[in-house]
């Protein structure tokens, strides 16, 4: 099976980069996975369910990262077993580019797969891959989004008070001030003579 796709990922080039080599984050984006433990520098053990079909399996394996090229590129290599219902062990190129405000994740993988997994048919492998996919970038962009939102909020307040403006905090707390006071006007009742 092969596999090559793009995501514009709104984010600047080095949170994608930290996300990407992060076990935390890709264990919240992977799909159905369980844990992901470094075993050795740029070596992983991971640990996931899937299901392709009628076929559900846990599946236990490792992945390695080479030819890195912070914060632009690298390869992996996967190799996974899921007991009876069979194995799965290929390979990816993984690169980044800036693109406007944002960063252009360009891969490519090639997967080969074998026991009651390879008896399923390719055409819902595919469809299961793409939609696998999908729901990594989806879930990738939706963890890296806080932390990218809490990094640029804090540079911002700390950087308001040294240009000599008002400090955000400062008009965050009077905007709730004012929505309280709109809000106890307009709740309370008011008696006319």
């Amino acid at each position: 099976m092969e596999m090559t796709g793009e995501q514009l990922i709104p984010l600047p080039q080095a949170e994608v980069w930290r996300g990407l080599i992060d076990p935390e984050v890709l264990k919240a984006s992977i799909p159905g996975c369980e844990a992901i433990e470094k075993i050795a520098d740029n070596e992983y053990k991971v640990e996931l369910t899937a299901a392709i079909g009628p076929v559900k399996a846990k599946f236990k394996g490792k992945l390695v990262l080479s030819d890195i090229k912070a914060p632009n590129s690298y390869s992996l290599a996967f190799e996974g077993s899921g007991g009876a219902a069979g194995f799965a062990k290929g390979g990816a190129q993984v690169s980044l580019s800036p693109e406007g405000r944002g960063t252009r994740l360009s891969y490519s993988a090639k997967a080969n797969i074998g026991g009651k997994l390879a008896q399923v048919g390719s055409r819902l492998i595919d469809g299961v891959a793409a939609k696998t996919a999908d729901d990594f970038f989806a879930n990738f962009k939706e963890t890296l989004a806080p932390q990218a939102a809490a990094a640029e909020a804090a540079v911002a307040i700390e950087e308001a008070p040294a240009r000599g403006g008002i400090n955000p905090l400062w008009i965050v707390a009077g905007v709730i001030a004012a929505m309280l006071v709109i809000s106890w006007l307009l709740g309370t009742p008011r008696y006319i003579s």
